[in-house]
Order: structure tokens, then sequence, then C-alpha cells
């Protein structure tokens, strides 16, 4: 008896946890649509508190596509790529030695610097990474 309450209970407790979300989804999208006036999004957020399984249903099917959109643009674009943020990839391990030895020579970096970069180079000979 007591399994059959607590996986109700669980159960439950899913659902309500899910259904805030929506709520809090729609009404974070109600502050985002500038389409909308002030009263439009009242009158909205009223029928959510008085009527709100249907409300949020009816919501959600008649500002899908514009919900999206406004999260999309909420979010922002996505930074592009560029090389120059990208460290060049080497051509030879050889090539890295030999910068690796110029750095060691003007003094940026110690022997020990230099010799961890030369394993490195070498290793990425070996195992292709």
């Amino acid at each position: 008896m007591f399994f059959n309450d607590f996986i109700w209970f669980l159960l439950w407790s899913f659902y309500f946890i899910a259904y805030l979300y929506v709520v809090i989804v729609i009404i974070t999208d109600l502050f985002r649509d500038e389409k909308l006036n002030g009263w439009l999004k009242a009158l909205w957020i009223i029928a959510l508190v008085f009527v709100p399984f249907l409300t949020a249903l009816i919501y959600i099917i008649v500002n899908g596509k514009g919900m999206a959109q406004r999260a999309a643009a909420a979010r922002g674009g996505v930074v592009p790529e560029s090389d120059e943020y990208r460290p060049s990839a080497s051509s030879s391990p050889a090539e890295d030695i030999a910068k690796a030895k110029a750095l060691l020579d003007a003094g940026t970096i110690t022997q020990g610097e230099f010799d961890a970069l030369k394993s490195k180079a070498l290793g990425n000979q070996y195992f292709g990474a």
C-alpha cells in the first residue's frame, strides 16, 4: 500500500513540476512578445491563474511558433568560429620542435617546458593525436 502511494506521489509531483515549468515558460514568453500590448498580457496571466491547464494548452497551440522564435532570439546567435581563435595545426613534429627551440633560445620558456613540448610533438607523430 505504501509503495503505491509513493509511486502516485512521485507521478503527481512530476506532473506538477512539469506544469510549473510550462507556466514559467509561458509567462517569460509573454514578456518577450513585443506584439502584445499590456492588457492582452494581463488577460493571458489572469486566464493562467483561473483556468490554468486549458489556458496553457491554448497559448502553446496559438503561439508555439512565435515562442520558439523569441526563445532563439533571446539566446542570441552562436559565436562563429574563426581561424584567429583556433590554434593552427602543425604540419610536422619538426616544425613544432623548431618553434619550441626558438622560444627556448629567446628565453620565453624553460628547458623543462621545451622538453614537454618536444615530447608532445613526438607523441603526436606516433599516436596521431
